[in-house]
């Protein structure tokens, strides 16, 4: 019988967590069941395993992410909107290393519950690219290069990257003003 107060949703919590201060690669089911002060054994009554429990970490920071990224987002248009995304990515990235990490892993055929929440994700970042007059023909294309962008600087910074002096915010800024410069061209 599952122990009382222990459920996914806690455990994918507590997993998240870890994985933050630790990284994702270092979380283990019996990492996270010790910091639940259950057995091993106990964890799998709520999950099937490790790829299991990083699946809820990745739902878990995917819907976290999407939520940001559309407070960012609300009430602006075109080069505010992309500078509130990507602020709202970079900070998110920083406060939560693991879940980040975690963020990138696709949705498998069938799991309704992951796919909902990326696209939500999708859904923002479609609305900021269609205020460019990104049309469909070139959406795959502008969403995939809005991510690279966001997450490879981000996993750059967080990953003590950026070494030289020079103001890493300025950067960031000259950055995301680049993928503005180069949004508007898609859209030609």
């Amino acid at each position: 019988m599952p122990r009382p107060g222990v459920t996914r949703e806690r455990i994918a919590r507590t997993a998240a967590e870890l994985a933050d201060e630790v990284g994702l690669d270092s979380v283990t089911v019996s990492g996270v069941a010790q910091r639940l002060g259950v057995s091993g054994p106990a964890m799998y009554k709520h999950v099937a395993g490790l790829d299991a429990l990083r699946r809820d970490i990745a739902v878990l920071a995917v819907g976290e992410l999407a939520t940001a990224l559309g407070d960012a987002a609300v009430g602006r248009a075109r080069a505010d909107a992309l500078a509130g995304v990507a602020r709202a990515y970079r900070a998110y990235g920083r406060a939560h290393p693991g879940r980040l990490a975690a963020s990138v892993r696709a949705p498998a055929p069938g799991d309704d519950e992951h796919a909902a929440v990326s696209n939500r994700a999708l859904e923002v970042l479609t609305a900021v690219l269609r205020g460019y007059g990104i049309g469909e023909a070139d959406m795959v294309d502008a969403l995939r290069t809005v991510r690279a962008v966001l997450h490879g600087w981000t996993v750059l910074e967080v990953s003590g990257g950026f070494g030289l002096p020079q103001d890493v915010d300025a950067t960031y800024e000259r950055y995301v003003a680049g993928l503005d410069a180069a949004l508007r061209a898609f859209a030609g």
